[in-house]
C-alpha cells in the first residue's frame, strides 16, 4: 500500500486522468439517461465533455491555458443550450487549480468567472413564473456562487501557505549558509593564529640551532666532545623544526604580514602559572599530573597548553557560580593525554563551538584546529552529572 501511495505520489498526473475517466464516464451517462436538453445539445455536449476531462487530466502541467480552455467550454455550454451537467466539476477543479499554483492573473480570472458562472447561467435558463420556482432557482445560484468561491478560497489559502513555508525554508538556507560562512571564517582566522605561533616556535628552534652551531666551530679544536654533543643538538632541533615547518605550510592559508619580535610560547611547564592564573581569577581548579614526565616537541607542548587555556576560560564563561575545574595531565607512553572536566551548570555545545555568546574566541573550532594540527584527538561534551568534559589526546611522535 505504501509502494502504490508514493507512486501516485510521484506521478499525479495519473491521479487526475483517473478522475477524468470517471468524470467522462459521468458525463456519458447523462447524455444517455438524461432526457431534459435537446438532442442537439446532447451532442455537443459529447465533444466538450472530452474536454473538460482533459482540463481535469492535464490541469498541473498547464493551468492557465486549462482555465482559458475551460472558459471558452462555459461560453459554448451557454451558446449551445447545454444544460449543466456532471463535467462542470471541472470548472470547481481548474480553478482550485490556478488559484493555488497558477499564475496571479489566471487566479483573478478564475475567481470572476467563478463568480460569474451562476448568474449568467440563470439568465440564459431562466425560471418559470411560478414564485416558488424563481426562489429555488434563486437558492441554487446563491449556492453555487457559494462553491465557486469557497474553491477558489481553499486554493488561494494553499497558495499562502506554500509561499510561507517557502520563505521559511529559505530563510532557513540562508542562515545555514551565513553559519558555515562564519564558521569558515573563524576556522580561517585561528589558522593564522595558529600558524603565527608556529612562526614563532620555528624561529627559536632555528635560533637555538645558529647558537649551537657558533658554539661547536668555537670549541671544535679544543673541546670535541662538547662540538659533538652540539651538533647533536643541532640534528635534534632541526628535525623539530622541519616537523614544525611543515605544519605550518599545511595550516598556513594566505600571507601573514603580523611582524614583531619572537615572543617564547608557552609549553607544558607554564601550566601551572596558567591554572595558579585561573585560581587567582576565582575559579578552583584541580591540577594533576600522572605519568613520568619527559621533553615534547615545540608543536605538542603549545597545542596541550593553548587547549587547557581555552577550556578553563570556557569554564569561567559558562561554568557559573560555584563551578569549579580539574585539569590532569598524563604522560603515556605514546601520548600526551589531556582531561578537563567542570562541574558548572555548563553550556550547550553551540556555544563552546561559537566561542560563547560574546562572540570572542573560537572556542571548540580552535582546539580542533590545534588537535588536527599535530594529529591527535579531541571528544568534548556535557557530562552526565552536569558540566562539561574535554578529552584530547596529543601523539608523541617528533620528542626530542
Amino acid at each position: 500500500m505504501q509502494r502504490v501511495y508514493d507512486f501516485f505520489r510521484r506521478h499525479p498526473t495519473w491521479v487526475d486522468s483517473f478522475w477524468a475517466v470517471v468524470l467522462l464516464v459521468s458525463c456519458a451517462l447523462w447524455v444517455v439517461v438524461d432526457s431534459t436538453p435537446s438532442r442537439p445539445a446532447r451532442l455537443a455536449a459529447i465533444p466538450l465533455s472530452f474536454a473538460l476531462a482533459a482540463v481535469v487530466a492535464l490541469r498541473r502541467k498547464a493551468p492557465e491555458r486549462l482555465l482559458l480552455l475551460a472558459v471558452a467550454v462555459g461560453l459554448l455550454q451557454l451558446l449551445l443550450d447545454v444544460h449543466a451537467n456532471p463535467g462542470n466539476f471541472a470548472f470547481l477543479v481548474i480553478i482550485y487549480t490556478c488559484a493555488s499554483n497558477g499564475a496571479r492573473w489566471s487566479s483573478r480570472l478564475a475567481l470572476i468567472g467563478g463568480l460569474a458562472a451562476a448568474p449568467v447561467s440563470m439568465l440564459r435558463w431562466p425560471p418559470h413564473t411560478e414564485y416558488s420556482t424563481i426562489w429555488t432557482t434563486l437558492l441554487q445560484t446563491f449556492f453555487l456562487t457559494v462553491i465557486f468561491a469557497l474553491s477558489w478560497v481553499v486554493g488561494d489559502r494553499l497558495r499562502t501557505r506554500k509561499a510561507y513555508y517557502a520563505e521559511l525554508e529559505e530563510r532557513a538556507a540562508r542562515l545555514h549558509r551565513e553559519r558555515e560562512a562564519q564558521s569558515k571564517a573563524a576556522v580561517a582566522a585561528e589558522r593564522a593564529r595558529i600558524a603565527r605561533e608556529l612562526h614563532d616556535v620555528v624561529a627559536h628552534n632555528v635560533s637555538v640551532m645558529v647558537v649551537q652551531a657558533d658554539g661547536a666551530a668555537y670549541v671544535l679544536d679544543a673541546a670535541p666532545d662538547q662540538a659533538k654533543q652540539a651538533l647533536s643538538t643541532i640534528s635534534t632541533t632541526g628535525r623539530q623544526a622541519l616537523a614544525e615547518m611543515r605544519r605550518l605550510l599545511g595550516l598556513l592559508r594566505a600571507g601573514d604580514d603580523a611582524g614583531g619580535e619572537y615572543v617564547p610560547q608557552p609549553g607544558v611547564d607554564q601550566l601551572a602559572d596558567l591554572i595558579d592564573q585561573v585560581r587567582g581569577a576565582g575559579l578552583p581548579v584541580r591540577f594533576e599530573v600522572a605519568g613520568q614526565a619527559r621533553p615534547l616537541s615545540s608543536g605538542v607542548e603549545l597545542t596541550a597548553y593553548r587547549i587547557v587555556q581555552e577550556a578553563l576560560t570556557n569554564v569561567r564563561k559558562h561554568g557559573g557560580d560555584g563551578a569549579s575545574a580539574s585539569v590532569l595531565l598524563g604522560f603515556g607512553d605514546a601520548s600526551l593525554d589531556l582531561l578537563i572536566e567542570d562541574d558548572g551548570r555548563g553550556a550547550r555545545r553551540e556555544l563552546y563551538a561559537q566561542g560563547g555568546r560574546d562572540g570572542m574566541g573560537q572556542g571548540l573550532i580552535g582546539m580542533r584546529e590545534r588537535i588536527g594540527m599535530v594529529g591527535g584527538t579531541l571528544t568534548a561534551g556535557p557530562r552526565p552529572g552536569g558540566g562539561f568534559r574535554i578529552s584530547a589526546v596529543l601523539p608523541l611522535r617528533g620528542a626530542g
